[in-house]
């Protein structure tokens, strides 16, 4: 009975035709084409996203150590005397005020840090993706206050 399937004509299909395969391909590449630009730019978004939540972080840990010293850390102190006491806090210094080293922002550059600031009495910048001041966009500057 098996062997008579295959003489009167009927057989098995094994795989896929070619057709099938570019029709596949073709559909793979046009939902790619729609995705790929809109995930890509949310990939930038969560960058500037990671760099504001570490702005505040260094935020309220600069104002931790103003609580415990009596003032921010100057311009040349700069965020490390979270870390480390430096000469002129004293006794009064009751850190580290963050858990890990300073980290670079989200692009590998580190944060300036200027006391007084600009718009109070310190100011944090990250540079953003361009490492350049100004910008827009993933290369616009981020800052505190």
């Amino acid at each position: 009975m098996h062997a008579a399937k295959y003489q009167m004509g009927f057989h098995r299909r094994k795989g896929f035709t070619l057709l099938e395969l570019l029709v596949v391909i073709v559909i793979i590449g046009l939902l790619a084409a729609y995705v790929g630009p809109k995930y890509f730019s949310q990939l930038g978004k969560s960058e500037v996203t990671v760099a504001k939540a570490q702005i505040e972080a260094f935020e309220k840990s600069l104002d931790t150590y103003r609580l415990d010293v009596g003032r921010y850390p100057t311009t040349e102190e700069g965020l490390n005397a979270l870390l480390t006491a430096p000469a002129t806090a004293g006794a009064k210094w009751n850190g580290p005020y963050l858990k890990k080293v300073v980290p670079a922002d989200p692009w590998g550059h580190a944060y300036a840090y200027k006391a007084p600031g600009t718009r109070g009495e310190y100011e944090i910048t990250s540079l953003g993706k361009d490492g350049q001041p100004g910008g827009s966009g993933d290369n616009a500057d981020i800052t505190s206050q």
